[in-house]
């Protein structure tokens, strides 16, 4: 079904003893705001948790096959298009291949993968199929409180050469360093916009996915790097029209976070309290009237 309605939502979720988001930038150290000190997780690194979500849930088939994954060729992938359409590229001698057919192929690749319909493509390369504005759009995420980077060391009971065994004669250690961030509780903002979902396809069906996948893209993505993360709330604001009933920074200000301890610093979600107009919140995701 097409969407009717304009969604807004908040996003918390929590880190124990990981790396959220390494920046590779800073030798993979969990990225922070140098002026408050602030934990930060980007926008693509949400989506990308959500991708795999879907990928794994869907089999990573059409109609929700990922365009955006690992060990992905763009142009092969956009290749496929052209294909169904019956175009035959190497007849095409422009410097972008696909001529008139750019539109129905920007349908098609809407159609079969969920992250285009969702979040939007850049598909303007050599075989071009197009660009596409996405209806879900998410912020960085950041912490409510500034967080802590601890380093640590570890050890590899191995080496990589021989050479490097011959070095250390036999004792085979190999040093690094880990980085964590002991706790931290991440708030991140989110918007759907009807008009531009059906404009791609993103349906009711489509955003049931999304929610879901809000909920539990963690609890698919466990690694020894990211520690322990957990989505904790998701607050929806649901519009009755396409274009909104009310500013969003009116619906966002309606949510509190209350910190629970004084004088020693959060080690567990249970530490805060996420209040929705005084109110706190005991379900993970709650849906209520803009």
């Amino acid at each position: 079904m097409e969407m009717s309605k304009r969604y807004d939502f908040v996003l918390f979720f929590d880190v124990k003893d990981g790396n959220p988001n390494g920046d590779p930038d800073a030798g993979n150290l969990p990225r922070i705001d140098p002026e408050t000190g602030e934990g930060l997780i980007t926008d693509v690194c949400l989506k990308r948790k959500i991708r795999n979500f879907v990928g794994l849930v869907k089999g990573d088939q059409p109609p929700y096959e990922i365009y955006i994954k690992e060990k992905a060729i763009l142009n092969n992938t956009n290749k496929r298009a052209y294909i169904a359409l019956g175009v035959d590229l190497e007849k095409d001698t422009g410097k972008r291949k696909g001529g008139d057919k750019t539109e129905e192929a920007k349908a098609w690749m809407c159609k079969n993968f969920f992250d285009i319909r969702t979040f939007g493509a850049v598909m303007t390369t050599q075989i071009n199929c197009g660009q596409v504005r996405g209806p879900v759009q998410l912020t960085f995420a950041r912490s409510i409180d500034p967080v802590f980077t601890a380093e640590h060391s570890i050890t590899r009971m191995a080496v990589t050469t021989e050479k490097e065994a011959e070095k250390q004669s036999g004792d085979n250690r190999t040093m690094g360093r880990k980085f964590t961030i002991p706790y931290g509780l991440y708030k991140a903002h989110g918007f759907i916009s009807p008009s531009l979902a059906n404009q791609t396809g993103f349906s009711t069906e489509d955003l049931e996915i999304l929610w879901d996948a809000l909920q539990k893209m963690f609890d698919l993505d466990h690694s020894a790097a990211r520690g322990l993360m957990s989505t904790q709330r998701l607050i929806v604001f649901e519009h009755e029209s396409k274009f909104g009933d009310k500013p969003v920074q009116d619906l966002f200000t309606r949510i509190e976070v209350k910190k629970n301890t004084t004088g020693t610093p959060a080690r567990s979600f249970s530490d805060y309290s996420v209040l929705l107009d005084g109110s706190p919140l005991s379900q993970v995701m709650t849906v209520v009237k803009a």
